[in-house]
């Protein structure tokens, strides 16, 4: 049986508090240089220590393994690709928990598996360690500017505990309940995206068949009920053809899978959901799985079949989507 955490009176951190930082990719690069600019001591590592070249320049600290990044910190975040990931990560035989040692703060940023992260959540407390799951949202843009949106799991005095650190990277900061809580929160959030992506897509298509001018249209409806942040900061570049990753297709895959899943134990039918995951099925399948969401698009041409930049409209003199 586990024995119990300590209390929120017993959660420490010292001053200055050093992390550790496991995945230098789109999203954890920036996200470590504000830590780095709030004079953090950061160590880190990655699969790739290229991606790391510019975090080193600024006096981040390269270590070679995880392991070595457990012994240089006092809180561990970790912002990697997939569950199995994560699971390797924290619950193999080298992991992070395994590694561990009392009162060490362990944050996960990925966006992974529910009940992946209370498995975690268990384990660590079996070794008087503790573990957030802590998924964002905002993309590569919030990741930059340092106004992501944070969803947390677990403790809430290790939450309130971290929030020095959480806000240097994070604008809306929002503690859900225990482990687990910030995974289903983030994937709230995914099938939010995945019905906007599809309504702003089809939009665009319907305006380009309809003669009008894309930049036009964007400055009238982002303006009205319609505005979000994927018609502020994608639709322009669907408009380009620019299908550069702030997040990546098989990212969003995969996270569409997560909740599909999760909502089938639930008992719940997500048919909307199930639709955009089967469109972002044949977008990989044509070669975007490493692009950015916004090659939806694609798949939508794909059926029509048209496309943005075409630069006349046969069936209307006026100014085509472009």
């Amino acid at each position: 049986m586990a024995t119990a955490l300590p209390l929120s009176k017993s959660v420490h951190l010292p001053s200055p508090t050093r992390i550790g930082w496991i995945g230098i990719g789109v999203m954890g690069a920036p996200m470590c240089e504000h830590l780095l600019q709030a004079n953090f001591p950061l160590t880190i590592h990655s699969r790739t220590k290229v991606k790391a070249e510019r975090l080193l320049q600024q006096e981040a600290q390269w270590v070679n393994t995880t392991t070595d990044v457990i012994a240089e910190a006092d809180v561990v975040c970790t912002m990697v690709g997939f569950p199995n990931d994560v699971r390797h990560i924290y619950l193999g035989n080298d992991g992070l928990v395994a590694k561990s040692r009392p009162g060490q703060v362990f944050v996960d940023f990925t966006t992974s598996d529910p009940d992946l992260a209370v498995e975690i959540a268990e384990c660590a407390q079996e070794r008087q360690v503790f573990a957030l799951d802590a998924p964002v949202s905002g993309g590569d843009v919030g990741a930059k500017q340092g106004t992501l949106s944070i969803m947390v799991g677990g403790n809430v005095s290790v939450f309130e505990a971290l929030l020095p650190i959480l806000r240097t990277f994070g604008k809306v900061l929002v503690h859900h309940g225990p482990a687990g809580c910030g995974q289903h929160a983030k994937l709230c959030n995914q099938v939010t995206i995945a019905g906007t992506m599809i309504g702003v897509c089809e939009a665009l298509l319907y305006a380009h068949q309809a003669g009008l001018n894309g930049e036009k249209l964007l400055e009238s409806i982002r303006q009205g009920a319609a505005g979000c942040w994927t018609l502020d900061h994608l639709a322009p570049k669907m408009l380009q053809q620019d299908f550069s990753p702030g997040f990546f297709v098989e990212h969003f895959i995969k996270d569409m899978g997560l909740t599909l899943v999760s909502a089938n134990r639930m008992g719940l039918l997500l048919p909307g959901l199930s639709m955009v995951h089967k469109l972002y099925q044949a977008v990989q399948a044509q070669g975007h799985g490493r692009s950015g969401t916004q090659a939806l698009l694609v798949a939508l041409e794909c059926m029509a079949p048209i496309h943005l930049s075409t630069s006349s409209n046969p069936s209307s003199s006026s100014p085509s989507v472009r």
